[in-house]
């Protein structure tokens, strides 16, 4: 792989990366409940199901989600319903003072990697992107493998920077969310988010398969 390529693959790939969407939100959100620390781990639960995602599109298994309608659409609605099931739990989330926040953290890091990691998995898109995005940047006239496993660990360094980038806005959040009433707008307004997410998962076609 030369240089043009990945000069011309780095900022495509972390403009995906910093794309707003529902794994984003939740390292906005968990940062400003729970601090950066806590939400930058629970971030790693997507890299997880990234890795795992990566590893199906290398070996051409997400060619079943392209040609499968079953499967695309069982996995969507999962997905969508997680999201909703979250959105629902933080509209209702009861109005504590942020300090309060860190006598549950040991808990919530695994709890805030686990809503990682099925925010990640429940969006059948992801994988197609691996399986679209990515193997544009590779020579075919070179092995694929070791490109693409170039390519997947970049993807992976750069969404580690991305994760960092929205836990420091989270954080810097808390300021903001001192009073309850801040606290709360916020909180109905992650989930709102959270459940348009979901709606237009529900709503999302399946990409169409080449032919």
């Amino acid at each position: 792989m030369d240089t043009s390529t990945l000069f011309l693959f780095v900022p495509a790939c972390f403009a995906l990366n910093m794309a707003p969407g529902p794994n984003n939100l939740l390292s906005i959100n968990n940062a400003a409940r729970y601090g950066f620390r806590s939400s930058y781990i629970g971030g790693m639960g997507r890299i997880i199901a990234f890795i795992g995602m990566l590893t199906l599109a290398s070996a051409g298994l997400a060619v079943i989600l392209q040609t499968s309608e079953i499967v695309f659409y069982a996995i969507k609605l999962i997905g969508a319903a997680y999201l909703i099931f979250l959105a629902v739990n933080l509209w209702r989330a009861p109005v504590t003072s942020i300090a309060e926040a860190p006598m549950s953290v040991q808990r919530s890091r695994f709890e805030l990697a686990k809503q990682e990691f099925f925010v990640a998995a429940g969006n059948p898109k992801a994988i197609l992107i691996f399986t679209a995005f990515l193997p544009q940047f590779v020579n075919p006239r070179l092995p694929a493998a070791g490109q693409f496993t170039l390519l997947g660990a970049m993807f992976l360094l750069l969404e580690f920077v991305a994760i960092g980038l929205y836990s420091y806005m989270g954080l810097h959040m808390q300021r903001l969310l001192s009073k309850p009433q801040a606290k709360r707008i916020f909180n109905r307004g992650c989930a709102t988010l959270l459940a348009s997410a979901g709606v237009g998962l529900l709503l999302a076609r399946r990409a169409p398969s080449g032919g």
